[in-house]
């Protein structure tokens, strides 16, 4: 996808509704697949690029709900 290295900022950045919709728009998708890409990519992102993040694992899905 064109996109991941605007959603990869959103992410290590925390921010998380502007990565799916980046997500969204980019696939043309609904809601709950763009949730599931950026939680993939999140995933990919804490293991090979750590020390980007501005949040720790523990503080950074605080206050989302899905």
């Amino acid at each position: 996808m064109e996109a991941w290295p605007e959603v990869d900022e959103l992410i290590v950045t925390n921010r998380i509704i502007e990565g799916i919709q980046v997500i969204r728009g980019s696939r043309e998708c609904g809601i709950p697949t763009a949730l599931d890409e950026f939680v993939e990519r999140y995933r990919w992102l804490r293991e090979n690029r750590p020390g980007d993040f501005t949040a720790g694992k523990e503080s950074y899905w605080s206050g989302f709900y899905s």
